[in-house]
């Protein structure tokens, strides 16, 4: 799931300062779950946002509306009839719903108040660890489902390096290795011979924007080529 942080609250007050009416857009997906974007957090930082602006004698008309999920245009369309009534659009989503705010909105400005951080698992409530780059080019099958390009400081992708120090890394001796684990993890499985494996240079494809086509929906969108 994708986990995002909000903004520094006064870099929030600069991006709405020049705005008198403002429609705080929150997400019921991702943002939602993650408790960083969803219905309750836009209206805790509308609250907030409310309180500043009285306390400098400034008048602000602050609202929020919920979309199921901002990274979907279907959703977006609920907001064909409030988006007139405002000066600007501030939304609580990733990053992709952003985006996707500002395309159906063209003309409107668009602000994100969340910095979108990674691609994460939640180990507790609010606590979350990033595991995946979304790099395009899964390896974790051979590497004892263990991601080195997230995990090692370094990226390596074939193994480890000479720093690696009783299973911790010289980048930080408070970091494992993840190399070390994945030795230990594919020890565990009877699987270390897939260590030896020498994996082809990994083409980087999260450097250059990508279209993702789900399997069974080539011929739908090859038509519209």
């Amino acid at each position: 799931m994708i986990k995002i942080k909000r903004k520094p609250f006064q870099e929030i007050q600069r991006i709405i300062e020049p705005y008198a009416r403002v429609l705080n857009v929150a997400c019921g997906g991702c943002a939602s779950v993650c408790l960083g974007g969803g219905q309750k957090e836009a209206k805790i930082l509308n609250a907030e946002l409310e309180l500043a602006s009285e306390s400098v004698q400034q008048h602000k008309q602050l609202d929020v509306y919920t979309v199921e999920r901002a990274c979907n245009m279907q959703y977006l369309r609920e907001l064909e009839s409030r988006e007139p009534s405002f000066d600007c659009i501030i939304s609580m989503a990733c990053s992709a719903g952003v985006q996707l705010l500002a395309e159906k909105f063209p003309h409107k400005p668009v602000f994100p108040v969340i910095n979108t951080i990674a691609i994460g698992v939640d180990r507790d409530v609010g606590l979350y660890q990033e595991v995946c780059r979304a790099c395009g080019d899964c390896v974790i099958g051979y590497t004892g489902g263990l991601c080195p390009i997230t995990r090692c400081a370094k990226s390596l992708f074939n193994g480890p390096c000479g720093g690696t120090n009783q299973g911790m890394c010289e980048i930080n001796p408070d970091i494992p290795c993840v190399w070390h684990q994945i030795y230990e993890r594919l020890k565990q499985q009877n699987r270390l011979q897939d260590m030896l494996k020498i994996e082809p240079c990994m083409e980087w494809r999260n450097q250059t924007q990508r279209t993702v086509v789900q399997a069974g929906y080539e011929d739908r969108f090859a038509a519209e080529k």
